[in-house]
């Protein structure tokens, strides 16, 4: 499930700020990046399932590994994990309303945070 227009897919931002308001809402980084992308987890352990929210990006300029990138987000989205396959992201997969009403909250949180703090804009 993607959500579209956001907002946070417009938000360029330098990668130590986007940590801070990251950690601030519970999101990890973990093993999801390289130099160029990051991938943000929000996970969640539900009755229904395991889930995880993402809110990937890339890097403008600099270097993610080093942590001085200047990075472009992109459109969250959630998938389902399945045990030992991994997590599915398909049209066919059903996502708790409440579940995609805590994401919204999320989404809407970390918009606010990034724009407040960004001095680079958004294109």
């Amino acid at each position: 499930m993607v959500f579209d227009n956001t907002g946070l897919e417009k938000v360029i931002i330098e990668q130590e700020l986007l940590q801070d308001v990251m950690n601030k809402h519970g999101f990890i980084a973990g093993g999801h990046w390289d130099y160029e992308r990051i991938t943000y987890d929000f996970k969640y352990e539900i009755s229904e399932g395991v889930y995880y929210l993402r809110i990937p990006g890339y890097a403008l300029k600099g270097d993610i590994g080093a942590k001085n990138a200047t990075i472009q987000l992109m459109d969250p989205y959630l998938g389902k994990h399945y045990y030992p396959t991994g997590v599915e992201y398909g049209d066919d997969e059903v996502y708790p309303d409440n579940l995609v009403a805590h994401c919204n909250l999320l989404i809407d949180n970390i918009s606010t945070d990034v724009k407040a703090l960004n001095t680079l804009g958004s294109h």
